[in-house]
Parts: C-alpha cells; structure tokens; sequence
C-alpha cells in the first residue's frame, strides 16, 4: 500500500535536541543530506551555548534554532522541534543526537517506509546484527534488553527492540495528535511516545542500524534510570489495557484477562489457605479440596496466556496516517496552535 501523498509534498524536517554536543554539532550538520527541507536545532539550555555556536559558523540555509529557556530535557527538546517545525508546515520529522553517534546519510531509510505508506513511525534497532553489539558495553546491552521486555509489555508493541533508541522518524500526521504536554521529557521519553502511538494504533516499524559508540559514553545511566522506566512501564501498562480493552474496544482479551486473574487469584489463595490449615492439625487434603484449588489456578493460567497471546497478535498493521490527514478540522488545528503557543522561543 503506497501513500496518497507524493513525497515531494511532505517536506522531511530534521530536529536535533543540543546539550552538551558543541564539538560534534557542525559536523552532523553538514552530513545531513539534501533531501531534507528543514533542520531544526534545539539548545536545551546547552551550558557550552551551541545554539550561538551553528549560528556563528553554520551558513546552511536549512538550518533554524529553537531555544528553550530552561533544560527540560530530550523530551522536552524533541517537542520543541517538532511544535516547530509542524508550525513550519513538515511533512516527516527525523530526530538525531547531535553528538555523532547517528550518522545522518541513513536518513532516507527512516523516512522511506513512512512515504511509501508502510509505517507511521520508524526507529533504529542496534540489535538486529549480533556482531554489532560488540560494541556495546555489556551493563549497557543487558540494561537496553531489560527496557525493551518492558517496553513491549506497556506498549503493546511486542514486536519493537532497543526502545531507547533516539534515531526515530514520525509522520506529522500524527504529530499534530499527539498529546505533547503529556509525553515523559526526559530519558523515559521514547518509550513513553511509544506508548502515546499505541494509542492511536500507529504501525511502528524498526529500522536496523549498526551500534557505534565513538566519542564519550552515553550520558544515560542504567542504574540511575531503572526506577523511573519501571515505575512509568507499569503505569502505562494499566493504562494502556484499561483504554484499549475496556474503553476504547471490548475483545476476546477483555473477557480473558479479569477472567484468568480472578480464576489464579482464587486458586493461589485457597489452595494456600487450604494448605496452611491442614499441616496445621494434620490433616491430608482430600481430592476435592485438591481439585478445587487446582482446577481454577490452571484454568486461570491458561486464559492469562491466551490473553498474552491475543495482545501480541493485536499490533497495529495498517497506517493510520493516511487517515488522519483526511481528517481537516477545526479542532485538531487549534489544539496544534495551542501547542506551538505553549513551544519555546523559535528564532530563525
């Protein structure tokens, strides 16, 4: 399925979030390919002052600042971008680090999938070649695979590796819907933004790539982060199965689910009761008493696989996209405005 918007009318726009990547930040420019129409570079408060520093020695025509008055992290530097340049009328928005580690030629292979009408929302995969994670720093490797187990389970997209992966590309169809004010602004945001997504039944696709670590470590910490990924990881979790399940759609996975944990729950806890009771005088279970407390726990079990069964089978596959952007209200358009009111001081 090919998308019924030429390429050509959806110019690509580049946002690069800028903390601390002075020396790296002229280069990544300059590697950008000239497909792209915009490049949109956002200080987050960068204490080395790198928005003064691309507008001092960066002469490519392409290039906008956005200047946050204060850090508020990636999140908020990515939302920055994109309120930008969705105001600046972008098609596809592209997000890349600025400190090197994304080379930018691998640009066309994000934003391809989302012209032709394959995907709403592209990300890197560092995992898809095994020899590649040579690379990686093991705590590292070991840290990104617990947060991708994680990330499949609140997101709902079972499908999805390396979820901190900040080599992203989106439809600004779907920008424009996104809630921005509720998205995560610091290290949780990709994850969060995946989870916004699978709201809105976005088919994501990942994008392999290789894992390069040329200059200094990553700034992102396993052991300081854990907490929050788990804590916001469940939360969208319960999130995310109240509104898919039960508000938004009623399935087969709607019945399962509050089925099989109350059929375990009673099965756990009478059978622990049960036995509880009879060491204490004594007493040998009878086969009913077994049966009884058996029967539910396996039951129970049974329909809580069948419901992760039935959430794996239940990704998005067709892109929504396309039919947002048939959508032209006046609704969605104020909210955008509202939202590019509420940006950070955009100068040229």
């Amino acid at each position: 399925m090919s998308s019924p918007y030429p390429s050509t009318d959806r110019p690509i726009a580049v946002v690069i979030p800028c903390y601390k990547v002075k020396r790296h930040i002229l280069g990544v420019i300059e590697l950008i390919p000239p497909t792209v129409a915009q490049i949109w570079v956002v200080d987050d408060a960068c204490p080395e002052g790198t928005a003064d520093h691309v507008e001092a020695h960066c002469r490519d025509p392409r290039v906008k600042i956005v200047r946050q008055a204060k850090n508020g992290g990636v999140g908020a530097a990515v939302m920055a971008g994109y309120r930008a340049a969705l105001g600046a009328g972008a098609g596809i928005m592209v997000k890349i680090d600025g400190d090197g580690q994304m080379p930018p030629s691998r640009i066309v292979q994000f934003v391809t999938p989302i012209q032709q009408g394959l995907a709403d929302y592209t990300k890197g995969n560092r995992f898809f070649d095994p020899e590649s994670l040579a690379e990686m720093p093991g705590l590292r490797l070991f840290g990104n695979l617990m947060l991708s187990f994680l990330t499949k389970i609140s997101s709902g997209y079972w499908h999805v590796v390396d979820p901190t992966n900040g080599f992203t590309a989106i439809d600004a169809r779907l920008v424009a819907r996104l809630r921005m004010d509720k998205i995560a602004n610091r290290y949780f945001f990709e994850s969060d933004l995946l989870f916004r997504l699978g709201t809105l039944r976005a088919v994501v696709l990942d994008v392999p790539m290789k894992a390069e670590y040329p200059h200094e470590d990553s700034s992102l910490s396993i052991k300081r982060v854990i907490g929050p990924f788990l804590v916001g990881n469940i939360r969208n979790f319960f999130k995310r199965i109240v509104y898919m399940y039960y508000l938004r759609d009623f399935s087969l996975g709607s019945v399962l689910l509050p089925l099989g944990l109350g059929l375990t729950t009673f099965g756990l806890v009478f059978g622990s009761l049960k036995w509880a009771h009879l060491t204490s005088v004594g007493t040998i279970a009878s086969a009913g008493t077994v049966m009884l407390a058996a029967l539910p726990l396996i039951l129970g079990i049974q329909m809580l696989l069948t419901f992760v069964q039935f959430d794996v089978s239940n990704v998005p596959r067709v892109p929504v996209g396309p039919l947002l952007g048939a959508i032209d209200d006046a609704e969605w358009r104020s909210k955008r405005d509202a939202d590019a009111n509420a940006g950070a001081d955009t100068g040229a």
